[in-house]
C-alpha cells in the first residue's frame, strides 16, 4: 500500500512539474512574441490621450460618416470588419474606432466606465478629422455606447445601424453573476500567462481567414494583433462594467428622435429558442418608441457582418434615405 502511495505521489509531482514547465515555456514565448508585436505599425490615425493612443481607421469620402464600433473581444476590428465597411467606403466616408485595448490602440488599464469610453470615441473622431453628425454602426456590446451617445449628444448621431446589438436594459436585466465574473477574470489571467496562444480558434475568428476580403498579409496581421490584444485588461473591465454602463443608459430617456435600424442575427439552429424570441421582442419594443425604427431579421450567427455584408449595406442605405 505504501509503495502504491509513493508511486502515485511521484506520478503526481512529475505530472505537476511537466505542467509547470510547459506553462513557463508558454509564458516566456508569449512575452517574447509581445515584444515583437509591440513594434507593429498601425493602419490608421493615432489620437493621443496622455501618452496613450486610440487608433481610428478611415476610408472613402462622402456626405455621411459611418462609424464602425466592434463588439466585445474582437481584438482586431480594422481587419475583422473590413468585409463590411469596405462596401460602405465605396460611396461614403467610414471610420473604424478601435477602443482602448483593441486593434492598434493601447491598453489604457482604466475602469471602462461608459462616459470614459464615449468621450474617448468622440475625441478620437474629432481629432482624426471626422466631424459630426455620424451614423453609428455598433455590434454587440457597443450597442450600449451607441445608444448612450444618442441620449447624451443627439445632434451628433444622425442614425444607428445596430448589428445584433445588446440593448442597455438587457445588460441590466441579465446582470453578470458571480460564476460569469470569475470566468471573465480567469480568462484574463490565463491570457496574461499566454495560454491563449495554444488555442488559435478561440483567439481569432477562423471565418475571417476563410473568406477572401483580406490579403494574405492582412490575414497575418489580423492573427498577430489578435494574439497581442486578446482578452486584455480593458476587454475584461468592459464586460465587468456592462451592468453599470447599461444602467447609466437605462436611467436616461430613450433617444426617440434618433432613427435606429435593428438587424437581428438569427442562426437556423437558434431560430425557435427562448433567447432568440426575447431578443426580437426587445428590439421591437425599443423600435416602437422611436419616431423612426425598424427591426429586420438576418440569417447568420452573431458575427453577422461576416455572413451578410451585402444585405447589411443595402438595408442601411435604404434606411438612411
Amino acid at each position: 500500500m505504501r509503495k502504491i502511495i509513493k508511486v502515485s505521489k511521484n506520478i503526481f509531482f512529475t505530472f505537476f512539474a511537466m505542467i509547470l514547465f510547459v506553462a513557463m515555456a508558454v509564458f516566456i514565448y508569449h512575452n517574447y512574441q509581445k515584444g515583437k508585436e509591440s513594434s507593429l505599425i498601425s493602419e490608421g490615425t493615432p489620437v493621443d490621450f496622455n501618452n496613450k493612443e486610440i487608433n481610428v481607421y478611415m476610408e472613402g469620402g462622402g456626405e455621411d460618416t459611418y462609424v464602425f464600433m466592434s463588439g466585445s473581444g474582437i481584438a482586431a476590428p480594422v481587419y475583422e470588419l473590413k468585409g463590411l465597411y469596405s462596401k460602405f467606403a465605396k460611396e461614403n466616408k467610414i471610420a473604424v474606432i478601435e477602443r482602448a485595448g483593441y486593434g492598434y490602440s493601447d491598453v489604457f488599464h482604466d475602469d471602462r466606465d461608459i462616459d470614459t469610453i464615449l468621450e474617448q470615441s468622440r475625441k478620437s473622431l474629432m481629432e482624426s478629422g471626422n466631424k459630426p453628425p455620424y451614423i453609428l454602426v455598433p455590434h454587440s456590446v457597443s450597442g450600449i455606447e451607441a445608444i448612450y451617445w444618442a441620449q447624451k449628444y443627439p445632434s451628433e448621431v444622425k442614425g444607428i445601424i445596430a448589428l445584433d446589438i445588446g440593448l442597455p436594459h438587457q445588460y441590466v436585466t441579465h446582470k453578470m453573476g458571480m460564476v460569469d465574473s470569475l470566468t471573465v477574470k480567469g480568462l484574463n489571467l490565463l491570457t496574461k500567462m499566454g495560454l491563449h496562444r495554444l488555442v488559435p480558434s478561440a483567439v481569432y475568428n477562423p471565418e475571417v481567414i476563410r473568406q477572401s476580403f483580406l490579403t494574405d498579409h492582412e490575414k497575418e496581421m489580423y492573427k498577430t494583433l489578435s494574439y497581442k490584444q486578446f482578452f486584455n485588461d480593458d476587454m475584461e473591465q468592459e464586460l465587468l462594467q456592462s451592468y453599470n454602463n447599461g444602467k447609466k443608459s437605462v436611467n436616461l430617456p430613450i433617444p426617440k428622435d434618433t432613427p435606429i435600424l435593428f438587424l437581428d442575427a438569427i442562426a437556423d439552429e437558434n431560430e425557435n429558442s427562448k433567447y432568440t424570441k426575447q431578443k426580437k421582442e426587445d428590439y421591437e419594443d425599443f423600435a416602437e418608441k422611436l419616431l423612426k425604427g425598424d427591426v429586420i431579421k438576418l440569417k447568420g450567427t452573431h458575427s453577422i457582418y461576416l455572413y451578410a455584408p451585402d444585405e447589411i449595406y443595402y438595408l442601411s442605405m435604404e434606411f438612411i434615405k
